[in-house]
Parts: C-alpha cells; sequence; structure tokens
C-alpha cells in the first residue's frame, strides 16, 4: 500500500487542536490514559505480545494478570506503561539526550531482563526476514553518540513529524538493544512529538507489515526514506483525527 506524505494536513488538524488548548485537568487525565492503553497495546503487539486491549488496560490498570498468558507479555505491559509516563517528564524538555533513550529501554525492559535494561548490546544480532544487517555491537556506542549529537541540528533542519520519523529509523537501524528497539524507537519517535506539540501516534498492529516493509526500504540498499517518513505522516494524521473526536467527546 503507498502512503502520502500528510504533513500539510496535519498541520490543518493541528490548528484544530491549538484551539481546544489549554485542557483542564480532567480533559489531560482521560488523554492521557487513553494513549497509555492503546500505545502500549499496539506497540507491544506489533512485536507479537498475546495481551488485548482490553488485557493490557486490566493488567496495567487493575495489577491483575491474564491466565494462560506468558509472565513476559505482563511485564511488557507494565514496562512500557512506565516509560509512557516518562516520556511526559522529557517532553517538558527541548531536546533529546542518549540518557534519555537508555532511561527509557530500562524503564521497559528491566523487568525482563534487568541485566541489558537500559544498556547497549555486547553481542551481534541478526534481524529475521531482513537482509538488512545490523552494526557490530563494537560500534553501537560510538554511532549512538553520533546520533544523539546530531540531534539538534535535526530538529533544526526537518519538520516535526518528519524528524520523529527519521530519528525512529535511526535508533532501529543502529539497533542498539538485545531486545526492545522497536519499542523504544516507538516510544522515542513519540517523545519528539509531543515536544513539538504534535499528539500521541499509534502504528496499529494491523498494519504491521506495511510499517516493517517502509522500514526495510529505508535500511536496505538503495536505501529510501521516503516510504518510511510517508508512512509515519499518515500514522500522525491519523492519530491527531482521532485526538480531535476524543477532544470533542469530552
Amino acid at each position: 500500500m503507498q502512503y502520502e506524505n500528510r504533513i500539510k494536513e496535519i498541520e490543518e488538524l493541528k490548528h484544530k487542536i491549538d484551539k481546544h488548548m489549554p485542557l483542564s485537568k480532567h480533559a489531560l487525565e482521560q488523554l492521557k490514559g487513553y494513549y497509555r492503553i492503546g500505545l502500549t497495546y499496539a506497540s507491544n503487539a506489533i512485536e507479537g505480545n498475546s495481551l488485548t486491549e482490553t488485557e493490557t488496560k486490566i493488567v496495567i490498570e487493575d495489577g491483575i494478570t491474564i491466565g494462560g498468558k506468558p509472565l513476559k507479555d505482563h511485564y511488557e505491559a507494565i514496562g512500557h506503561s512506565e516509560a509512557f509516563s516518562f516520556l511526559y517528564d522529557l517532553a517538558k524538555n527541548k531536546t533529546i539526550k542518549e540518557a534519555d533513550i537508555l532511561k527509557l529501554h530500562h524503564l521497559f525492559y528491566y523487568r525482563i531482563d534487568e541485566d541489558n535494561a537500559g544498556k547497549y548490546r555486547k553481542v551481534n544480532v541478526l534481524i529475521t526476514g531482513s537482509t538488512f544487517k545490523p552494526p557490530a555491537h563494537s560500534e553501537v556506542p560510538a554511532l549512538m553518540k553520533k546520533f544523539t549529537g546530531n540531534i539538534p541540528a535535526m530538529q533544526k533542519k526537518y519538520h516535526p513529524v518528519e524528524f520523529s520519523a527519521r530519528i525512529h529509523k535511526e535508533l532501529v537501524t543502529i539497533h542498539p538493544f538485545v531486545d526492545g528497539n522497536g519499542r523504544a524507537a516507538r516510544l522515542l519517535m513519540n517523545l519528539a512529538l509531543l515536544q513539538s506539540g504534535y499528539v500521541i501516534t499509534i502504528i496499529p498492529p494491523i498494519l504491521r507489515n506495511d510499517y516493517i516493509n517502509a522500514i526495510k526500504k529505508a535500511q536496505v540498499e538503495p536505501k529510501d526514506d521516503k516510504p518510511f517518513i510517508n508512512f509515519i505522516s499518515s500514522m500522525v494524521y491519523e492519530s491527531a483525527k482521532e485526538y480531535i473526536r476524543l477532544l470533542e467527546s469530552l
């Protein structure tokens, strides 16, 4: 499926959203709760987590385990929820630091693998179903320092939506962690969007193949970033429409 660049339409929707600002405390809490569950469920489901959206809500809000579901899936839900909370603290800042990325990964992953949570991988990895080969583990620290060092310049160069897509792509391409790279990248993308006044963006699990294929095109030779940037802009557009619908229902 072909995706169009929707940045112009996103700006029109953002203008409508901005008219509702500032939101009441009640509205903010309602929206934050809605996106905590929605983003946690969708981001985990893309990676194979078996919890449904309703089950994710029960695990996070009620602390109840779901019979027959792996403990790891519960840990992923709880950890992602913690990382989501940290997003809002980081969103008060204007830039993104290397330590922020490490902290997001640590919050998501420490219940699953404390030794590797928030730490760069010390082994080489392969990505199943892709011809792309991630950098050797020995290159990761330097690549991450270079990447995060370039973030301020990227913020100035690109529209916030394109910037969010590009840093997402860069992180999954470096693939700095043993596991959880995709979720860390989607959290990072949403951090960039929040910092610039855009809405939390959810990639529906049903679009997983389109999403993965767009990433692959941006990673393999000849590299083509356009499909991925267009895909992310389409997701931001759809999320902005949903946000307006929610605002009008509160």
